[in-house]
């Protein structure tokens, strides 16, 4: 078995699954695909005994035990794959179900499709899970326990928090769309200048100068008793020298810690005598970035940690260090394996609780405490085995927010304006946290900045509370704001880059801030930031990242899709120009009709209140209505299509071309744009399918609110020109003759392109050609015929991008379509295109038509452009 690629999907995709993120692994069986699971002997049996929880999976049977009747019965190895990737997936902890297995178009070769839950496992597991069928149909052994580890630490490393998780997760059930930025923890929440940012616990509107003050003990601690507010008495110190006047000053038991410590670190309490002192000052010199030492009064009492958000208090929680409690026969690390054998600890973050771990620290706390790993305590003792009660290091925790007295509510939301701190943490040590700090000697230890909330979410006991909720409404204060932008999407086989252009020039003209995608590049307002095919999920993800954007236009083309899925998961308006064989044979497309339920899955991301605009005029557009749920527009080149006249008298919204007029109607009232002679896209109205892109524009923008002035104003200034338009309908008039450069690079834009050019006026007409390398040998066959039709000569070059295939069997697949239509057809070879341009303009005769059909748009026009500055200088020299 071979895996020939491996793909993640991000978002909606061809299999429409937009709950899941998936791993799509193309899997080539070779000789594997003539041996079904049951003539492989003694395979079932291996894959129940180390897959018995598999019996889970029900497969297309409907029932437990469904996969395992399938393996019994013989299914393809494909399909096996699939399930033990999940099940791999689900034993590391990760619960995720969705799986598919579908053949590729190929003898042997099937899409294997699984959810993930995070990519790095995602891909592991589609690996692993191919070892591990490869050693069952040997009948070798296999070792699981390396992948599940390795799968576990991958998700640690690579998952957001719980903290952040949870944010997003509160952003996701109100519609607010979220994008990770790096790595770790930064996230956006909304699109384009609509956005707000968090990292952990952190968000775009925290003071900054909150989050120094809270990093700086020394200072908050001063603030705070300026504030009249509890603090225990304390001093910083710097130098060794000066411990043991501090030490005399604050009075034992001390607690001593590094000033800009963190999680713990550098800190050691309960401390009754200098020589410990001593020891603790050394241990905290070690985590202080500064040197300052904090040297204060240790508070008896418990731990308290009070979560205040938007100076609200939104919960609280009693923490307790990880520790074990003796039974008086179990040694303490019999102890401590007892405690991680419930269910609800795990590795890191993945449970509610996590495993205690050995380290040097619990045992030199065990030694401190007089014990060792092997000593047994006695029944009921309770040993403290780390020095923090951070959930992090196997401490637990008890809601108590209902309890906290009225007192304290109001001096924690006192203490985030003090230190000016939209989310902190408030760590209290009290005895007793119901009754006021200033009857129980209680004080305020330290007030933390990007506070956790995996205590609150998930306490050991006690009430979960939603503290992520809180953070959103501060983000978001306006019920229903989702920070969105609007969104429009465009698709289609041809068409779509030039109506995507022009969507964005009508919003531009509108006002708005619009960035957009297309095949030649990303542009925000107006400006090429990015160049090449841009029509995938990260170039969509680049404009929507934008904080300048507040209109966002998208090119969505079949590659991208197939490869990664969208950038986005729902757009306010979907275009589909229509759906021609384009690309067959690829990425397991082998069918028009396979081809228009890729591009259907454009039209199906359209929100609820928004519009898909199809192509009444092509049929597998229109019969993309029936699998969305949204509001349907439509457009078309005949105002008498009985599609059109069904929906108009549903009262719905369509767009046609009627008596040379490009008009939009509601219902049966007609609203005239402007005569389609005028708009200068058109060509005086000679480009039918530049009319068809004006048709499917305009209705974008009118269900857009945008006015019939606004989009006469913007049709009369979008001028075809290699700055507006190019590669599309770029006409370049010379003294002799005319060059005419076009991006037709399939049958259905060479025919579009061919009713253009039967109403140009010419001497002769010459076309420039190549073949596409990914495309099938007919349609290689059938660009040569249409060019036979539409030519009087022909130039056959090639350009770099043979995408799999020999120049000479590209030029060959031209040839032969030419010579299908007319085998006298004057052809001339000439692989470069540098070259080919040439020899057309030093050939051309006076009023000849140079039509160039090029998929490599900026070299090609720059050579025109040379050209044409040539000529207005008088330095043309055509046999150069």
């Amino acid at each position: 078995m071979k895996i020939r690629e491996i793909n993640a999907m991000r978002g909606p995709n061809y299999w429409s699954i937009r709950r899941h993120k998936l791993i799509v692994m193309v899997l080539d069986l070779e000789e594997m695909e003539e041996l079904p699971s049951n003539k492989i002997e003694g395979f079932p049996e291996r894959l129940k005994t180390m897959f018995p929880s598999m019996y889970s999976h029900r497969c297309s049977e409907g029932c437990e035990g469904g996969f395992f009747m399938r393996v019994d019965e013989g299914t393809w190895m494909g399909h096996i794959i699939e399930h033990i990737a999940l099940e791999i997936q689900t034993l590391a902890g990760m619960d995720t179900g969705f799986g598919r297995t579908r053949g590729y178009g190929e003898h042997g070769v099937y899409s294997v499709v699984f959810s993930y839950m995070e990519e790095s496992v995602g891909r592991y597991a589609a690996k692993a899970a191919v070892r591990i069928c490869e050693a069952l149909i040997a009948g070798e052994d296999y070792d699981l326990s390396e992948d599940i580890q390795e799968m576990r630490e991958l998700r640690e490393a690579d998952r957001l928090g719980p903290s952040t998780g949870s944010i997003v997760e509160e952003a996701e059930s109100r519609g607010i769309p979220w994008i990770r930025l790096n790595k770790y923890s930064l996230c956006q929440l909304g699109y384009g200048a609509n956005q707000k940012r968090i990292q952990a616990t952190v968000t775009s509107e925290t003071s900054s100068i909150g989050v120094e003050l809270a990093c700086d003990k020394e200072d908050t601690k001063y603030l705070l008793e300026q504030a009249e507010v509890e603090v225990p008495r304390g001093d910083i110190i710097r130098r060794e020298r000066s411990l043991e006047e501090a030490c005399r000053y604050v009075g034992y038991p001390l607690v001593i810690k590094p000033i800009d410590g963190n999680h713990g670190r550098g800190i050691t309490v309960d401390i009754k005598n200098y020589d410990d002192a001593l020891v603790a000052f050394r241990h905290a010199k070690e985590s202080s970035k500064s040197g300052a030492i904090i040297v204060e009064k240790f508070i008896v009492g418990e731990d308290y940690r009070l979560l205040v958000i938007n100076n609200k208090l939104v919960a609280g929680a009693l923490r307790t260090p990880a520790h074990v409690v003796g039974d008086g026969k179990s040694t303490i690390q019999e102890l401590i394996d007892k405690v991680n054998s419930d269910p609800r600890r795990g590795f890191g973050h993945e449970n509610v609780l996590t495993q205690i771990t050995v380290n040097e620290l619990t045992k030199t706390i065990i030694k401190d405490a007089g014990y060792t790993l092997e000593s047994v305590i006695d029944e009921g003792e309770r040993l403290i085995l780390k020095d923090t009660a951070n959930l992090s290091t196997g401490g637990t925790a008890e809601d108590i927010t209902d309890i906290i007295h009225p007192a304290n509510v109001s001096m924690a939301e006192r203490i985030s304006k003090i230190i000016d701190l939209d989310i902190c943490g408030i760590d209290i040590m009290t005895t007793d946290i119901s009754k006021p700090l200033s009857e129980t000697g209680g004080a305020v230890l330290e007030v933390n900045a990007g506070p956790g909330f995996r205590m609150h979410l998930a306490p050991t006991s006690g009430l979960p509370r939603n503290v992520a909720a809180p953070v959103i409404d501060k983000l978001f204060p306006i019920k229903g704001d989702t920070g969105r932008i609007p969104i429009i999407a465009t698709s289609g086989t041809n068409g779509k880059t030039t109506t995507t252009r022009l969507i964005a020039h009508i919003a531009k003209m509108k006002g708005h801030r619009v960035g957009y995608t297309t095949s030649d590049g990303v542009y925000i307002q107006n400006r090429l930031l990015m160049t090449g095919d841009c029509t995938g999920p990260a170039s969509a993800e680049f404009v929507l990242k934008d904080p300048t954007v507040n209109f966002a236009v998208l090119e969505c083309a079949r590659g991208g899709l197939l490869r990664a899925g969208l950038g986005f998961k729902q757009c306010d308006v979907a275009v589909v120009t229509n759906v021609a064989a384009d690309h067959l044979g690829l990425k397991g497309i082998h069918t028009i009709e396979q081809l228009a339920k890729v591009k259907a899955v454009i039209p199906e991301t359209v929100l609820p209140d928004g519009y898909a605009i199809l192509n009444a005029d092509d049929d597998l557009v229109y019969d993309m209505r029936r699998n969305v749920n949204c509001n349907v527009a439509l457009f078309s080149m005949d105002e008498n299509n009985p599609r059109i006249k069904a929906l108009q008298r549903l009262h719905g919204i369509t767009a046609v071309y009627e008596n040379g007029y490009v008009t939009i109607c509601r219902g049966e009232w007609k609203m005239r744009i402007m005569k389609a002679e005028d708009i200068p896209l058109t060509y005086g109205g000679k480009a039918k399918f530049m009319i068809q892109n004006v048709l499917g524009a305009i209705l974008a923008a009118h269900v857009q609110g945008i006015s019939i002035e606004d989009m006469k104003a913007a049709l009369e200034t979008f001028i075809p020109s290699a700055s507006q338009t190019p590669g599309r309908l770029n006409l370049f008039k010379f003294n002799d003759f005319t060059i005419l450069l076009d991006y037709a690079h399939n049958p259905a834009g060479m025919r579009a392109l061919q009713k253009f050019t039967d109403e140009l006026e010419a001497t002769v007409k010459v076309g420039i050609i190549a073949g596409i390398g990914d495309r099938r040998v007919e349609d290689n066959n059938e660009m040569g015929s249409i060019a036979a039709e539409m030519f009087d000569e022909i130039i056959i070059r090639q350009d770099k991008r043979l995408r799999g295939k020999t120049e000479e069997e590209l030029i060959k697949m031209l040839d032969d379509g030419i010579k299908m239509k007319d085998p006298n057809k004057k052809t001339t070879i000439i692989p470069s295109e540098k070259e080919a341009i040439k020899f057309a303009v030093k050939n051309a005769v006076k009023g000849s038509l140079i039509i160039l059909c090029s998929d490599v748009i900026p070299d090609a026009l720059d050579l025109v452009k040379e050209f044409k500055e040539k000529e207005a200088n008088g330095e043309l020299n055509y046999a150069d």
